[in-house]
């Protein structure tokens, strides 16, 4: 008689699927802990939802988040939607973004009051000051965590080099650099299909993480399907949102913002940076909602808060309001407030008729070579990307009155520089929470500021 197998451990078992409550407590985990921009808020989605709660496999993952570079917009709100929506529908979905952005919304619009309202932002600062080269090690952490798993044979290597190379020595934009990667990766997977597989295959994702919920293999979920219904429903009512928003904005201000940064969020190809000319020529020129000064204090703010760095659209409403007094000159506060709830609504609303309209089809391509191998391709191009980012941040903080003419001038910031170090050590080699080591370097960044 043949023994029982045994029962599967932890790590081998399946996870069960998570309720909506329970999703809903992580979703609003991660916007209060979403910091270093669209590389550090992936890597923390990636940790969590890949690595530690097994919600979705490592391929499907990079399958999403390639879709969501493709789109205007922030990719790592539009992943937390995508994925949302995958667990709960179109509900989870609008769960998942509007949580990524809300804890940053309150946040930075206090912090925008204090601004305003104080001028001294010491304590904010000094807090920051810790954060900032946290930041740095967050994203090289990303890097190579994205890179070593993404990586898989010399042609992507030379992928990724060749992205750095063109963003970060000759300039390119970050939209070219996305479609000339997608091109060769739809070319290699003509010429060299084993080349431009999706990562190293079903097994060694298991290997390394378990099963997942929604694994390689998973069958397509019921909901996940295309509906010509469904895609008309949600635009139409999106449409209906928009226009009914648009209607209920009598003041004038609030209907520029309105009609502003519906413009600014169609055109947030390649991130955030991407747009900020944008933003500034008509925040600061054409409407003079705020200074030049000041929209480079709210660009550090937003910089240093959780939430995607495009949140820095609500300090320019919150700047406006409370600079056009728009409800009159005893509630600064308050018109503050609306400025910046009005900014950020129109800025993210296309991202969930981007992601809710267009997953669908991007479920359908999972698994065909001829529409995964341009994605593989991307994935590789963003790696170089990444990088480029880490040394953009890190020579702020480590070089912060360096110019582009004289990029090592200024002096350097030693103290910043081993926080960096030492936070990569602690999140590569001790594999320490991302939320533990921000915390700390917060807490080394105050004490020391008020120290110097």
């Amino acid at each position: 008689m043949n023994a029982p197998l045994p029962a599967p451990t932890a790590e081998q078992a399946r996870p069960a699927h998570p309720s909506f409550r329970e999703a809903f407590l992580y979703w609003l985990k991660l916007g209060f802990i979403s910091f270093g921009g669209p590389a550090g808020q992936i890597a923390i989605m990636h940790h969590e939802l890949v690595e530690k709660r097994r919600w979705i496999s490592e391929h499907r993952f990079l399958h999403a988040l390639n879709y969501c570079m493709l789109l205007p917009g922030p990719e790592a709100q539009q992943l937390a939607i995508y994925v949302g929506w995958l667990l709960h529908r179109t509900w989870g979905g609008i769960v998942a973004g509007t949580l990524f952005v809300l804890p940053s919304l309150f946040i930075l619009a206090a912090l925008t009051y204090v601004y305003l309202a104080f001028g001294d932002v010491t304590v904010v600062k000094g807090i920051f000051n810790g954060i900032k080269p946290a930041v740095v090690a967050i994203v090289v952490f990303a890097a190579w965590r994205i890179g070593s798993r993404a990586l898989k044979n010399g042609v992507l290597w030379v992928l990724a080099a060749a992205s750095f190379i063109a963003i970060f020595a000759l300039s390119v934009p970050f939209p070219y650099i996305i479609l000339a990667a997608g091109l060769l990766g739809a070319l290699g997977g003509r010429l060299m299909p084993d080349k431009f597989k999706v990562g190293g295959g079903h097994g060694s994702s298991n290997k390394q993480y378990g099963p997942a919920l929604i694994d390689d293999d998973t069958p397509r979920i019921p909901h996940t399907r295309f509906r010509w219904t469904y895609l008309i429903t949600l635009i139409v009512t999106s449409l209906a949102i928009w226009g009914t928003a648009m209607a209920l904005l009598s003041q004038p201000v609030l209907r520029d913002m309105g009609e502003f940064f519906t413009k600014a969020a169609l055109m947030t190809f390649g991130g955030a940076y991407a747009v900020l000319p944008y933003v500034y020529q008509g925040g600061v020129e054409t409407y003079g909602w705020l200074t030049g000064p000041q929209m480079i204090d709210g660009l550090g703010l937003g910089e240093t808060t959780p939430g995607p760095l495009i949140m820095v659209v609500s300090f320019v409403g919150f700047v406006g309001g409370w600079t056009k007094q728009i409800f009159g000159p005893d509630f600064p506060g308050l018109s503050g407030l609306a400025g910046a709830s009005v900014a950020a609504f129109f800025t993210f609303l296309p991202s969930f008729v981007f992601i809710l309209a267009g997953a669908p089809l991007v479920e359908a391509t999972y698994g065909d070579l001829k529409f995964t191998a341009p994605l593989t391709g991307i994935t590789a191009a963003v790696v170089g990307v990444i990088l480029n980012l880490a040394l953009f941040f890190g020579w702020h903080v480590i070089f912060p009155h360096a110019t582009e003419a004289a990029p090592l001038s200024g002096g350097f910031e030693w103290f910043y520089a081993l926080i960096s170090v030492a936070a990569f050590i602690a999140l590569w080699k001790y594999k320490q929470d991302i939320m533990k080591v921000i915390a700390a370097c917060a807490a080394i960044g105050l004490v020391y500021t008020y120290l110097v």
